[in-house]
């Protein structure tokens, strides 16, 4: 059976719970890494329902574990506690993010761009690290990374985060070329604009009306894709930034 790491599973509404839902469906056993104080300092707080239960929901067959990945040693003690669950890691899937303080170039400090980097981007590559180094060479290992929408549109009032996260986009190629010959898949996911319970009524209605579907994304439109590109059914597909965003119309 396949195991998979799948990082930023702390809330029910969020991405992450999304995806480990629809591995556990597939029957992968899957190690949930979360960072629950994160959601706690933000405006939409940690799942009421407290991360036991998170993961109690999860079903299938799961272990779990809490790491602040901004810890330079985080990534490979993360791995480590995942294979120590499980014995091997087949699927590491970064769905984790910092959304901590933020600004236009004019507001953005050294710290902010420290602190989005060290979570979205080096811990990321860290965790790809250390992935790779216990993945035993055979064809059917993946990697996910999720990047967001900086590529595809400007992000002018989120400048440190949209570095960290257009960073992710732009080495994946390189990522996929040097494990290619390993047997690993790499690959990243732009989810588009996600009701995960973050944005204002107000920002909510205002992207709305450039959504064809007339809704925002949900969290499982991108656990979907997601699920697939881990699959065997997937094993074809590497190098690829793919932009699950349902039409999303930017600038009308």
């Amino acid at each position: 059976m396949k195991v998979a790491l799948v990082t930023g599973v702390s809330r029910r509404a969020g991405i992450g719970f999304a995806i480990a839902r629809r591995l556990t469906e597939a029957g992968v056993k899957v190690f949930a890494h979360h960072h629950v104080a994160h959601d706690a300092e933000r405006a939409w707080g940690a799942d009421p329902a407290g991360i036991e239960a998170v993961i109690a929901q999860l079903g299938g067959e799961t272990a779990h574990a809490g790491f602040d990945l901004a810890r330079p040693d985080a990534p490979a003690q993360l791995i480590d506690a995942a294979r120590a669950a499980f014995g091997h890691v087949d699927i590491l899937v970064c769905n984790h993010a910092s959304s901590g303080p933020d600004g236009a170039l004019e507001d953005v400090t050294a710290e902010m761009l420290d602190a989005h980097w060290a979570v979205n981007t080096r811990a990321s590559l860290l965790l790809a690290q250390a992935f790779a180094a216990q993945h035993d060479g055979r064809e059917g290992g993946r990697i996910v990374l999720l990047t967001s929408g900086q590529g595809q549109g400007p992000m002018p009032g989120a400048i440190a985060y949209a570095t960290s996260k257009g960073a992710l986009a732009a080495i994946t190629l390189s990522l996929a070329d040097g494990l290619a010959d390993r047997g690993i898949t790499v690959n990243c996911v732009n989810p588009g604009p996600t009701d995960t319970g973050w944005a204002t009524p107000g920002l909510l209605d205002a992207v709305t009306e450039h959504m064809p579907a007339g809704r925002w994304g949900e969290p499982d439109d991108a656990a979907r894709l997601i699920a697939f590109l881990v699959s065997d059914d997937g094993r074809w597909i590497t190098g690829q930034t793919i932009h699950s965003e349902g039409g999303f119309r930017r600038g009308e």
